[in-house]
This record gives structure tokens, sequence and C-alpha cells, in this order.
């Protein structure tokens, strides 16, 4: 399973947590630069979008938000940690893989 993950300039643990869930980071955008804070398409079709909350405006969740709804792309909104990560994911039902 692919991830697009956005915000943060680094991502610390979280690439490990999202391994255990066997889910690998497709791309990860900082959300720091104008170009991503535009309307545009999202790159490629990850299977989920994550969005760390901390680093990014209201805007910029915004638009990718709506994008990742008009492709029936589920949505992951929490704080830049491994742990909020995490608990994001088994709150919505992902389990870890064996």
């Amino acid at each position: 399973m692919d991830a697009l993950l956005v915000g943060a300039d680094s991502l610390g643990n979280i690439p490990e947590v999202l391994r255990s869930y066997n889910i690998r980071i497709a791309r990860h955008i900082c959300g720091r630069n104008v170009a991503h804070q535009r309307k545009t398409p999202l790159p490629g079709k990850p299977d989920v979008l994550i969005l760390l909350t901390d680093f990014l405006g209201h805007n910029v969740m915004r638009n990718y938000r709506d994008s990742a709804a008009a492709l029936g792309i589920p949505v992951l909104a929490c704080r830049r940690s491994a742990t909020a990560v995490e608990q994001r994911l088994k709150h919505h039902g992902w389990d870890k893989r064996s």
C-alpha cells in the first residue's frame, strides 16, 4: 500500500511505523513550498493520504483533502509523531502485518 505524506520537514520514526503496517511512503511533500500550497492534483494515485497537521495551514490541508475525496482516497490527519500516526491508523481499523 502506498501513502502520500504531506507536512513536516523530517519524518523521524514515522517511516518505521508505516512499514509495520505494510505502508510504503510513495512521496513526502513538506508543504512549505509555495507550489505545494496551490491547488494541484495529487501526485500519482496513493492508497492513503496522511496529513501531518501541525506543519500545515488550513487551506493547504483542505486542498489535499478535497483532492483525495474526489478520487476516493482515505485521509488520515494527525500530528507529526510516530505515536500519533500509529494511533490514527489503529483508530481507522488498520492492522499491523504479522
